[in-house]
């Protein structure tokens, strides 16, 4: 049963008031409502109609950040640091490879990941591919999203999935998306996906056999 203060919340998110989200969710839990049910009926619902908006090209990267932020701080507070989200569906590594300083798309993807049900590793930006390779030997994640906003790092995200077969880890899934990114092919990138947007590859992460284990 969706509570009748859900719809304010969701409202409240995607205005991307912050504070006034985790209030509002505070305020679900102390009437009863569970951390999950915030999250399925609540911050799901708002980044669908940030995602339908995206398809529809109706939105500002402006927009998604608010909103993303609003997410995040909800997340931090229904899922405190130490604290296990028993609904996570499995790891995703993050990175702007080495070279790209702009971490715009990258946070966005974490935001939109987090929101629904994933756990993130965030490799950062200006990430070495030595260092991306370690984390996913550590966390043998369901896949690695790449952003990338500059040219120049495409030779690197190439090289990415090779080095992954060499390690023997080439179930890992390979998504890359940003600016620089999106106007080559898969192929091109030697990746399994290139997105358009955030939600594009939360959508090929949902669809994949990966992405319900």
């Amino acid at each position: 049963m969706v509570s009748p203060n859900m719809d304010n919340f969701i409202a409240t998110v995607l205005e991307g008031d912050s504070e006034e989200a985790v209030s509002l969710a505070r305020n679900l839990l102390s009437s009863g409502v569970r951390p999950e049910d915030v999250v399925i009926q609540g911050v799901e619902p708002a980044m669908s109609s940030l995602a339908a908006k995206c398809t529809l090209e109706e939105f500002n990267l402006l927009e998604i950040m608010l909103a993303g932020r609003a997410v995040t701080e909800v997340m931090k507070f229904l899922y405190p640091a130490g604290t296990p989200d028993t609904r996570s569906k499995g790891t995703v590594v993050i990175a702007s490879m080495e070279g790209d300083v702009h971490d715009l798309g990258k946070n966005i993807l974490k935001m939109v990941l987090i929101a629904k049900g994933y756990r993130v590793a965030d490799c950062g930006k200006d990430c070495p591919l030595q260092k991306l390779l370690e984390t996913v030997e550590k966390e043998r994640p369901l896949a690695i999203g790449i952003s990338g906003l500059i040219t120049p790092i495409i030779p690197l995200v190439r090289q990415v999935k090779e080095q992954l077969a060499l390690r023997g880890l080439d179930e890992v899934k390979v998504l890359a998306g940003g600016a620089a990114l999106k106007q080559s092919s898969p192929h091109g990138l030697n990746v399994d996906f290139v997105a358009e947007t955030a939600f594009d590859s939360l959508r090929f992460l949902e669809e994949s056999a990966g992405g319900t284990r």
